[in-house]
This record gives C-alpha cells, structure tokens and sequence, in this order.
C-alpha cells in the first residue's frame, strides 16, 4: 500500500504556483483496508476516502473503460493490482499525470515535465476522445495558463474537433457546462477559453448566439477592432483587470448577443441592439442554467451600457429612469457592478484599453445625490397647503430627485465649460 501526490498539486508545484489543494491516489490497497486505517468513504462511483484528519481526497488506483455515451459513461475497476501508471494513463493531459512519492521524487510516465517545459496542454492517450468534458478542461486550462505561455497542442486540438464533430459535446448536462464556464470566466485570461472553443467548433453547440458574433462589424469610428466578436473578448479580458467578480464577467461576455441579431443590412450600425440582446441572454441564461445574479446584471448591462455610454448627453429625467429601472435604491452594489461592467465595455476596443471613463463616476454621482433625497422632503409643504399623500409623494420624490441629479449635471458643465 503506497500513497502518491497526484494532478494538480504536483503540476503546479513544478510550475511554481501556489498549491491550494491535494489529491492522493492509493496503490495496492482495497476499500476496506482503507476503512480499517480509518478513512471515511465518500465516492459512489468509484472508491473516494477522506483522510481521518486532513480531510483530503484519496482515491485508490483505477483503470477506465468506455461503456456508453458522453463523460458518465463508464466502467471503473479500482483493486490493488492497479498500478500508479495505469491511473495515470486514463487522466486528460500529461501535465495532470504526474505524481510524487513520499521523498517528493516525481513519477512522470507520459512525459508531463517535457510538456510543462514546452507550455503545452497534450492529451495522455487516444482516450482522451471518450470523455466530451475533457473539451471544456482544455480550454479552461488554456486560460489559467495562459499567463505562462500555454498552448494546446494541435493534434490535441485534432481530438477535440473529433468529439464535437461526433456529437458528443451534446451529452453534457448544463450543469456541467456552466460550472466548467463559470470557473473559466473566474481565471486570469478568461478570454481564452472562448477562443479555444470556437476553435474546436464547441462555442457553436453551447453559445451560438456567442459564437455568431465574430465576423459582425461594428463602427470604425468607435470600434477600430471592428470586429463584434473580437471585441467581446476584449470586454472579458477588462472586466477582468477590473473585477474578480463572476457576475460582472459574465455580463461582459453577453452584452452584445443583440448585435448578432441586427440585419446584416444595417452593419455595421446596430440600432436597437441593446433591447435586442436581453432575449438572447434569456436563452443563454435557461441553457446554461446561469444563477440568477447573472443573469440580472447581464440584462441592465445589455439594456442600459448605450445610456451609461451617453451620460453626459442625458437629461436628467432620463438619468432617473436609468436608476430606478435598475433598482438602484434597494441594489446599490449591483448598479455599481453595472457601471464597472460598462467601463469594461467602453475599454475593450483597440486603443481604448486605457480610458479613464468618466461615465461611470458621473453616474455614481448622479446616483449618490439622487439617493439623499429622503421621503420627509417629499412631505415638506408650504404653510397652508395640503399635505401630500399616495402618488403624489412619489411623484414629489422624483421631481426632487431630477432636480438634484440636474444640478450635478450642470456642476460639470460649468466646471468642463
């Protein structure tokens, strides 16, 4: 019975990142001789075992057959025969199939430090093909390593366009691919596992109203990337210089689906595309199953970026409307999170990438002295008159709330004039 450091652990050690979590695999051993020395059973599928004190997964050694469609169709044999190699063999990419022994000597049978030296994500074995969520890992990996030079390598690629071309990606749950995407839009270069699966064909199966984008223009004059698609991953690649939240991501990956529905006719103006989009994210949203959170933020984003854009130009009572659509009352931080979204939006463009984006503080502004409009000054009347009531102190409240936000709109005239 001999213990071994697996996986993620051993392959980010050698790359020199920071190791969050272990993963152990157990050779020669049986369930119960786990359970004796006090481990508690966890795994359904196969034998998983929490440590008695550290509570770190071991799993024992186990081989994989293919025996059905999609990434749970499989036989599993776990025995103490099982050697460390062949539990290797059946993991994705050989930089994930490495180990380490007690005296930290690394055990790497299919040439995992070769490919860490040459930055790139290889598949283990021709395996690799049976397991459609292995597309999704790659791409996410891709992202996460990017920052250090990581490709895929191209006959790897070559599999991954062979399992979306056999319809394989289709026996995924949304579940999946969402937790897969959601911790892809959580890394560093966020942008590059959309890249990676519009290469593959997978960006079509599960976001096509994402995928359609690229090849759309967009306004030369504004856009100098022109391209819709391409500039949406600059708005991911911002959001995420600016927000480590999963929210404001995603947002900024859907905030133009509508211009994938404007008439080709039209390009590359996209009247419209902003009411056009919230729909499309609907789509998305009830695909992927997207929490709610996201889901919300992505429509004012979709609704609202174009009045944040224009700030300066609205009126007032335009101003209002855009607060009181988005709640921004009672959801102060998401209207915050909407305007850090729109910075993103107005930074992701060729030679924009820099802008102070003055928008959203003039926004914030708006808000803060709109907001300290209280309901007692609704009720404040003259001397004689009657008391307001119902509607009417609503209505009061607005005019109160216009007129502040209007004499923050003509400080910064006076101040830029």
């Amino acid at each position: 019975m001999k213990t071994y450091l697996v996986g993620g652990a051993v392959r980010d050690f050698l790359l020199g990142r920071k190791v969050t979590d272990r993963d152990w695999v157990v050779v020669g051993a049986s369930t119960e001789n786990m359970i004796e020395a006090g481990f508690q059973q966890v795994g359904s599928d196969f034998p998983v075992f929490l440590h008695p004190n550290t509570k770190e997964e071991y799993a024992l050694a186990r081989t994989e057959r293919k025996s059905g469609k999609g990434y749970t169709g499989f036989e599993c044999t776990a025995s103490p025969e099982v050697t460390l190699e062949q539990d290797l063999l059946r993991r994705d990419l050989t930089i994930n199939a490495m180990a380490s022994d007690e005296n930290q000597q690394i055990i790497d049978p299919y040439g995992g430090q070769d490919d860490l030296a040459a930055r790139k994500l290889r598949h283990v074995s021709a395996a690799f093909v049976e397991d459609p969520l292995r597309v999704l890992r790659v791409a996410r990996f891709a992202a996460r390593y990017h920052q250090y030079g990581f490709t895929v390598a191209e006959e790897t690629m070559a599999l991954m366009k062979n399992i979306v071309s056999d319809g394989e990606l289709e026996q995924l749950t949304a579940e999946r691919v969402w937790k897969e995407t959601s911790r892809a839009l959580l890394e560093q270069n966020p942008e590059v596992y959309f890249e990676i699966l519009r290469e593959c064909g997978a960006l079509a199966v599960w976001l096509p109203e994402l995928d359609k984008l690229w090849g759309i223009p967009n306004p030369a004059q504004w856009h100098p990337e022109i391209d819709t698609g391409v500039h949406t991953m600059m708005v991911l690649q911002q959001a995420s210089k600016l927000s480590d939240a999963l929210t404001i991501r995603f947002a900024a990956l859907v905030h133009d689906l509508g211009k994938g529905l404007t008439d080709p006719e039209l390009w590359p103006s996209h009247r419209g595309h902003e009411q056009l989009g919230l729909a499309a994210i609907d789509q998305v949203s009830d695909r992927l199953k997207v929490p709610n959170d996201c889901r919300q933020l992505a429509l004012l984003m979709s609704e609202f970026h174009s009045h944040v854009h224009r700030a300066y130009e609205l009126k007032p009572a335009t101003v209002l409307k855009v607060l009181n659509k988005c709640d921004a009352w009672r959801k102060p931080d998401r209207f915050k999170q909407l305007l850090i979204t729109c910075k993103a939006d107005a930074r992701g463009r060729t030679g924009f990438e820099d802008i102070e984006y003055q928008q959203a503080d003039y926004m914030l502004e708006t808000y803060h002295a709109a907001q300290s409009v209280k309901a007692k000054d609704a009720l404040q009347t003259a001397e004689g008159r009657p008391k307001l009531t119902g509607p009417e102190i609503k209505k009061r409240i607005d005019e109160l709330r216009i007129k502040a936000i209007a004499a923050v709109k003509n400080e910064k005239t006076l101040n830029t004039g």
